[in-house]
């Protein structure tokens, strides 16, 4: 319960803080497509400080001159109840053309009063940074009333934007190893980005769901991020750290992936029931949350730019996969059954690896009846030709600007 007085204040002050804060900060690619639906509940998630209470104060500036932001971290609402949403609605009565929430999640019963504002006719934008939370409760009272968008820390050209600088080789090379959390762009500071990852392990994970070995789900976490691109299963995570069972191993994981922290890339099947067994690659939300939380890649740039292309396509495709017959393709994007997109990832395509990047690609091509594929480098390009079919090497700085 929190008394209306802190309830007040706690909402003056954060419009005072909003009202004189983020006019020049980095303006997100999201904000150049985004048209406000009239009749949806807008839902914004994505990992914790990726930016989406900027991006949402941003929307505010933009589209709403006369609305209400409420942060529910804020201390001072700590204890903040369902019954409290009664003191809330007093406050910002009479309606405003739209209301900003940010970090609803976390209060019992927040989708009641979300659809009650809804059912009055006001615009509401909420954020979290937990997936399912949201999805479940939107789920239960807004069915077919809402809209989910996705965020994640800077692309590489907010990172420019951010930074103020031009693409380059070198921009390129410190986007590769530092990512896009803004706060950790602005510090340089690693720490930064280790105490991100305990929040969320700890914080979002392990209190919410009443998780008592911590270290156990800590050590699977650094484990996860120091292997990028690398196959896992829910058995093979039971038995490297000794779990009870193989469904112990498959709530953690998903809870990782439910927070924005983790990825997992299912293998391709036309089979349902084999996607669901197959072993999955997993991937980080951002590049230097891995290099700050992991010895392992301090010489293998190879897996961050992996990293970094499965990124940029997981951003633009809800429908993502990686393929293994006799060789392997990094990424395969499809719409429905049909295949649009080959993608293969690696540092540099020499006399070494020649055979087994591009066998992999074609015979890919071949099974998806595909007659071009990509190979994205480091700095690269080139194409290739086999038999009628084209493979285009491109270079990362290309690929991400495209």
């Amino acid at each position: 319960m929190v008394l209306i007085t802190e309830l007040e204040k706690a909402l003056s002050d954060q419009k005072q803080r909003w009202q004189h804060s983020d006019r020049h900060s980095t303006s997100r690619e999201f904000l150049s497509r985004f048209k406000p639906h009239p009749s949806h509940v807008e839902v914004i998630s994505g990992v914790r400080r990726c930016g989406k209470s900027t991006l949402m104060r941003q929307l505010l500036r933009r589209h709403f001159a006369s609305s209400v932001f409420f942060n529910f971290e804020d201390s001072r609402v700590f204890g903040f109840e369902a019954a409290d949403f009664q003191k809330l609605d007093g406050l910002i009565r009479p309606y405003p053309k739209a209301v900003f929430f940010d970090e609803i999640q976390n209060i019992d019963k927040w989708e009641i009063y979300v659809r009650q504002l809804h059912e009055e006719g006001v615009k509401v934008f909420v954020t979290g940074s937990n997936a399912s939370l949201l999805s479940r409760e939107l789920g239960t009272r807004l069915t077919g009333r809402y809209l989910r968008h996705e965020v994640f820390p800077f692309s590489y050209t907010e990172f420019l934007s951010f930074r103020k600088i031009k693409d380059s080789k070198q921009a390129l090379q410190e986007y590769l190893t530092h990512g896009g959390f803004p706060e950790y762009l602005m510090s340089g500071n690693p720490e930064v980005l280790q105490l991100l990852l305990k929040d969320i392990v700890l914080r979002d994970i392990a209190v919410r769901h009443q998780i008592r070995s911590t270290k156990t789900l800590m050590d699977i976490t650094l484990f996860l991020v120091s292997n990028i691109g690398k196959e896992c299963t829910f058995n093979s995570i039971r038995k490297h750290f000794g779990l009870g069972s193989a469904n112990t191993a498959s709530d953690f994981l998903y809870w990782l992936e439910d927070s924005y922290l983790l990825f997992f890339l299912p293998r391709f099947s036309y089979k349902t029931k084999n996607i669901s067994v197959n072993p999955r690659k997993v991937y980080v939300v951002d590049n230097g949350l891995a290099v700050a939380n992991s010895l392992s890649f301090s010489d293998d740039y190879g897996r961050l730019l992996e990293n970094m292309v499965f990124l940029h396509l997981r951003k633009k495709y809800p429908h993502l996969y990686y393929f293994r017959e006799n060789k392997e393709c990094d990424f395969v994007v499809t719409d429905g059954k049909k295949c649009r997109l080959l993608v293969q990832a690696c540092m540099e395509v020499n006399a070494d690896n020649k055979k087994r990047e591009t066998e992999g690609l074609l015979e890919a091509m071949d099974y998806f009846n595909m007659k071009e594929g990509f190979i994205i480098t480091l700095w690269q390009k080139d194409i290739l030709r086999s038999d009628g079919r084209i493979i285009h090497i491109m270079p990362l700085r290309e690929f991400l600007l495209k």
